[in-house]
């Protein structure tokens, strides 16, 4: 298993940043590199828990999909979801928001597992957790963009 933990400070309230971090429709503008698209399920507005979402994404070359269910949700201190279906072994993406201040704290603790067993393993190790921290880290700069503009 692989842990990416991300830590974002942005200078907006709690509620704001809660909302904009389960925005279907911000999550597809933040990955417009890769084509993503929602198909199924929630495919627009708030995700809301126990509502499940099917993304279709062109990722290394390849068009995958990725179902994933909001399995927890207090908001607006965090909210949880876990793939049902696609090409990882498992998936659990973890969202956490703190106020401090006039700042929101936003911390993402996504934990993942390739499949393949030891290749699996080598590929985590030399390109994969890289290549999905910066498909995160693209996701928050726009939820900050978006939140710290909107004030």
């Amino acid at each position: 298993m692989s842990t990416i933990h991300l830590t974002t400070i942005i200078k907006a309230d709690i509620h704001s940043v809660f909302d904009l971090a389960r925005d279907i429709d911000l999550h597809q503008k933040s990955t417009a590199k890769t084509n993503e698209k929602a198909i199924a399920g929630r495919i627009s507005g708030f995700i809301e828990e126990g509502e499940t979402v099917t993304w279709k994404a062109k990722h290394l070359g390849i068009y995958q999909t990725l179902t994933t269910k909001i399995i927890s949700m207090n908001r607006p201190g965090h909210f949880t979801d876990i793939m049902l279906e696609g090409t990882f072994k498992s998936l659990k993406h973890q969202h956490i928001f703190k106020q401090k201040g006039k700042n929101t704290i936003m911390t993402d603790i996504f934990d993942f597992e390739s499949p393949f067993g030891i290749i699996g393993k080598f590929f985590n190790y030399f390109f994969l957790k890289n290549y999905l921290t910066n498909f995160l880290l693209e996701r928050n700069k726009l939820i900050k963009t978006v939140a710290e503009n909107n004030k």
